[in-house]
């Protein structure tokens, strides 16, 4: 059989379908999953267990590189290229406006660094946002930006309040795609075109939701992009990815630049500093092979599904195990942060358990092999395609056992 450059099998056309891909998919991806034999998983949106294509694509690499060093270096970086195109085809987006980056975070500095603000500018947030979709923007207050968070109301981020916060001076709105603590899925074509009617640009931190809910930016024209893919991905943590559309490639100051970053990169000993005409000019050094293999192997489980089944079946999915377990934990009188409408939810179902310390019954249910994270005071299920209504009946049962 024909080797990937991990050394692992290759992936199946996507012609040849797996007769259980075909006629039960979350079965099918369930047996992906290693996790499942013993966890009700539902921490996704912290970090996700490894699939069991990704952990065997790692475990390949490892054995290849320490066998051979690095006799099939060509053959990882062409696995590194393959991740592109994947994403690429996630978001139908120019393969030359997609850059690998370490994390989300390397991604968001990577514009708030680069953008050439002037004294005065300014860039909208909703409050709330992570760390990650705050700091770097803070941050530029040396340059004289101001950053202006716009209260949410209750989990809702309401795209009118920050469209009124605009004035001559903005130049972005910065926004979680799926907020990380409540799981509002803003509207996020409505942003981007009201947005764009004022001239001010959009910045998506898409780790909540990239992979999950269908994005095609031929549609959705998001300027810049960043997530990683170690949450709802099912990837390692270390290699994510940022788009930078290709209007703004030579607005963005490339501020650490690297052999990688040039056009003829492996012309060692005459350099020539002339960078990619690609967002891979903040590719400067060396790649993370590894991750590149062990990701590429699980967003390859993500586009079989949505070819075989449609680019909406995943979120479809998860909606459906959401509003599930919703409907259970209200029946034991317990109430949700969600959105009443449909288009505003998502897989994060977090949950107050009133006189119960959150920490509390997170160890309890680990004890129960069913994980879960503390997010904003509440109890944070996040909900998987592969998850299924008995992973959902055992963290209902901790429910049932704390009250």
């Amino acid at each position: 059989m024909k080797k990937t450059a991990s050394g692992t099998p290759e992936a199946k056309n996507r012609n040849e379908t797996d007769p259980l891909l075909r006629e039960e998919p979350w079965r099918w991806w369930r047996t992906q999953m290693p996790v499942a034999d013993r966890w009700a998983y539902f921490d996704h949106a912290a970090v996700s267990p490894l699939s069991g294509p990704a952990a065997a694509a790692a475990r390949d690499f490892v054995g290849d590189a320490s066998a051979n060093g690095d006799y099939n270096w060509p053959q990882w970086a062409a696995t590194s290229e393959r991740v592109r195109e994947q994403f690429r085809e996630l978001i139908h987006a120019d393969s030359a406006e997609i850059c690998l980056v370490p994390n989300t975070t390397s991604g968001v500095n990577l514009v708030a660094e680069g953008w050439p603000w002037t004294q005065g500018d300014n860039i909208i947030l909703p409050e709330g946002e992570f760390p990650s979709n705050l700091f770097p923007w803070k941050n530029q207050a040396v340059r004289g930006v101001e950053v202006r968070c716009v209260p949410r109301r209750g989990s809702e981020v309401v795209i009118d309040d920050l469209l009124d916060r605009i004035d001559a001076k903005t130049r972005m709105i910065a926004v979680s795609w799926v907020g990380y603590a409540s799981g509002f899925r803003i509207d996020l074509q409505r942003l981007v075109d009201e947005a764009h009617r004022r001239g001010v640009l959009v910045f998506l931190d898409a780790i909540q939701g990239l992979g999950i809910y269908s994005l095609d930016l031929r549609q959705t024209p998001v300027d810049f992009l960043a997530a990683d893919g170690h949450k709802w991905l099912l990837g390692p943590e270390g290699l994510g990815v940022t788009m930078i559309r290709r209007p703004y490639l030579d607005r963005l100051r490339c501020g650490q630049v690297g052999w990688n970053s040039v056009k003829n990169a492996f012309n060692y000993s005459k350099p020539e500093f002339k960078l990619r005409d690609a967002a891979s000019r903040f590719e400067g050094g060396s790649a993370n092979m590894l991750g590149a293999a062990a990701l590429s192997a699980s967003l390859d489980l993500f586009l079989r599904v949505r070819t075989e089944h449609g680019s909406d079946a995943i979120a479809e999915r998860i909606l459906s195990l959401a509003e599930i377990l919703e409907s259970r934990l209200d029946a034991l009188g317990i109430k949700t942060r969600m959105s009443e409408k449909l288009e505003h939810r998502s897989g994060i179902v977090t949950f107050d358990l009133p006189g119960i310390d959150p920490g509390a019954f997170r160890k309890a249910a680990l004890e129960k092999q069913v994980v879960l994270s503390c997010r904003d005071g509440g109890v944070r299920a996040s909900v998987h395609a592969y998850n299924d209504e008995a992973d959902l009946e055992r963290l209902i049962r901790v429910v049932s056992d704390h009250l």
